[in-house]
């Protein structure tokens, strides 16, 4: 059975003009998205900036996210770290503080061997009790999950079970897709592929955008796998605007600029995140204004 089905936001973390969390607009923005549809909250991913907190601040972050949510939909908890050992740490403290699943990104700086992934996936995994997406993104972690090794964690360790492909590599899913035949659930990491990776029988988005159009990702993923592809490729097709706009910089820049302007919690970033420039805010309000319904 998969982690979820739909579409699970990779969701900010809001702070203070202080940089200290703020847990008053985190509640906040957990009952938005129970409101609006989302299936499912990644904490403490990319988007939530989880590389710029203590390991205390990211446990703290992740057990109040459980708190909010109070198991209406589940909660993902980004756990990876470049050092296996840290991971397995991450990844246990998260499981004890009720995560119902965790993303584990590849290995960064340092990378791995396509035999060095299995290791340290199988080692992480063997930590936990709870299902692991396995997230792959090589544009910044400069490191890639062959097909054919996501496909010997996935038959090989019980709990790895799904994987978010944002290598932007649509030839790269297909192969996954059919080595794999069923055996591993793959959610897009692109907000503007979604469509393409559900035709290839994936099961959702992780996305960044859904932090301001919860309602339409879900309705995107919901319409295909209702057999309505017109109406999912419509959402798509309409998105795609604003889905380059929340990449005009480096992500999480644009949204939090984003959930900001929405009026949804504050736009603080800790450094080395800086605030948009302002020709990408320019750009964020544009597409904001033209999709409509959001400012």
């Amino acid at each position: 059975m998969a982690v979820f089905t739909g579409s699970g936001v990779a969701l900010v973390t809001p702070f203070n003009e202080d940089g200290s969390v703020n847990y008053d607009q985190l509640k906040d923005l957990v009952e938005y998205h129970v409101a609006h549809k989302t299936d499912a909250i990644i904490i403490c991913g990319t988007t939530g900036e989880a590389s710029t907190m203590t390991e205390e601040e990211h446990i703290d972050v992740i057990a109040k996210c459980v708190e909010f949510v109070n198991k209406r939909i589940p909660v993902i908890a980004g756990s990876g770290s470049n050092c296996t050992e840290t991971a397995v740490k991450l990844s246990k403290e998260a499981e004890a503080v009720g995560a119902d699943a965790l993303l584990v990104v590849t290995p960064y700086y340092n990378k791995a061997t396509q035999n060095g992934l299995i290791k340290h996936y199988t080692t992480v995994a063997e930590s936990v009790n709870i299902p692991i997406i396995m997230y792959n993104v090589p544009s910044r972690t400069g490191c890639n999950i062959q097909p054919a090794t996501a496909v010997t964690l996935a038959k090989n360790v019980k709990n790895i079970v799904g994987i978010k492909e944002a290598s932007g590599n649509i030839s790269q899913v297909v192969k996954l897709a059919q080595l794999a035949d069923g055996c591993i659930d793959i959610y897009s990491g692109n907000d503007d592929q979604v469509v393409p990776l559900l035709s290839l029988g994936g099961k959702g988005v992780i996305s960044v955008t859904a932090n301001i159009i919860p309602d339409d990702v879900h309705d995107m993923v919901q319409k295909y796998l209702d057999g309505d592809v017109a109406g999912s490729l419509a959402l798509q097709l309409k998105s795609i605007e604003l889905c380059d706009a929340m990449f005009c910089e480096v992500n999480p820049i644009p949204v939090k600029k984003a959930v900001e302007l929405a009026g949804l919690c504050n736009g603080y970033m800790r450094m080395p995140m800086t605030e948009a420039e302002p020709a990408s805010v320019e750009k964020i309000k544009k597409a904001m204004q033209d999709y409509g319904g959001i400012l």
